[in-house]
């Protein structure tokens, strides 16, 4: 399934939201996959494409969210209130103001662009079956979550048509389809503090982002945007 985002007021979607193209990037991860820069607002082909049908498969449904959290609350029982016994908290992520994309490799630091998490590590047949990620703006400015139109089944069926069966879709199909020279598109959702968004972060290309945070300019030396992540089945 493609990327479906549950709404009630188009009005107030279209307000937060953006569509660009991609492009690959360096020196960052080679053939890392990250936004063109050249966003334009959702016309209405776009919020039809993303629109959710009548009766959504949950675990591929991104919603956004402001989860009920005060300042100073544990962020370990932040989903306690939302009912979900097997969410499972995974921490904070710090990202400076101006950054196209936000997550960086571990182990030397570079970029990695929109990228399919794998904690689950689902084969090809159960990959649109894995957890969501719940993800929270914590501030001091705004932060983005930039979202494939594509689902990992469909790229990685397009990129290995004679061998995608026994895959487990990865960040590389993404990377070998915009090689590739096909058209791809991204959608950008603006997330005040205190906004979130559940996703299905192993299904759909994703990042987070803060180009364009609105953080007053004399607060954005040293200043950076967190985020609390956790899975709710």
């Amino acid at each position: 399934m493609p990327l479906n985002i549950a709404y009630s007021d188009e009005a107030a979607l279209r307000a937060r939201c953006d569509v660009a193209t991609v492009r690959t990037t360096r020196p960052d991860e080679a053939g890392a996959v990250v936004p063109s820069g050249l966003w334009r607002p959702m016309a209405e082909a776009d919020v039809k494409a993303i629109t959710a049908p009548r009766r959504p498969l949950d675990s591929t449904l991104v919603e956004i969210v402001r989860p009920p959290f005060q300042e100073g609350q544990p962020l370990e029982t932040l989903v306690q209130p939302m009912g979900d016994a097997d969410a499972v908290y995974l921490g904070q992520a710090l990202a400076k103001p101006e950054m196209a994309t936000t997550t960086g490799n571990h182990q030397d630091g570079r970029l990695i662009g929109l990228h399919l998490d794998n904690w689950d590590k689902l084969r090809f047949a159960d990959k649109h079956a894995g957890r969501r990620r719940l993800c929270l703006n914590l501030g001091p400015g705004t932060r983005y979550v930039v979202l494939g139109a594509m689902d990992a089944q469909a790229v990685c069926r397009t990129v290995h048509p004679t061998a995608y069966l026994h895959r487990y879709p990865h960040t590389d199909d993404y990377r070998a389809y915009v090689a590739g020279g096909r058209p791809f598109r991204v959608v950008r959702i603006r997330l005040t503090p205190g906004e979130g968004y559940l996703a299905p972060t192993e299904y759909l290309p994703h990042d987070g982002s803060t180009e364009g945070d609105h953080v007053p300019r004399q607060q954005r030396s040293g200043s950076a945007d967190g985020h609390a992540g956790s899975y709710r089945r």
